[in-house]
């Protein structure tokens, strides 16, 4: 009997996400009656999924992230989202007070980090419960 191993292509995830995402914003700069930075959109999100797979070829960093089986580089990139989060949270925060300083509601900036918070509570909890 004769056995074949199956390559993963768990890889593509990103770059087709990527693709995606350019389709719809193609789609939205369309509808809202700009499609030539609808089209420069879609180019832009394509040439950098691109980029990824070309990169994935030269880049161990890059090809870890992509298929997510080095668990080092899985490591180092759940560090950058961490630091990334902060980051957001920071700048969320401060827009937030800027908003109000200026006598306005902080309206997205509020429900930016309402949905934050809550997910992060959410996280907290399901990961405290599954172990």
């Amino acid at each position: 009997m004769q056995t074949t191993v199956r390559k993963s292509r768990k890889y593509l995830a990103t770059p087709i996400f990527g693709v995606l995402m350019g389709v719809v914003y193609l789609v939205a700069l369309s509808i809202a009656g700009s499609p030539v930075y609808g089209v420069l959109a879609f180019a832009v999100m394509v040439a950098f999924s691109a980029a990824l797979l070309v990169a994935r070829r030269r880049s161990e960093t890059v090809r870890g992230l992509l298929d997510h089986r080095d668990e080092r580089i899985s490591a180092i990139d759940l560090r950058a989202t961490a630091i990334t989060a902060l980051a957001m949270i920071a700048v969320v925060l401060v827009a937030f007070v800027v908003q109000i300083a200026r006598g306005q509601s902080g309206w997205p900036y509020s429900m930016l980090g309402f949905v934050g918070g809550v997910s992060y509570v959410a996280a907290v909890i399901y990961l405290r419960i599954r172990g």
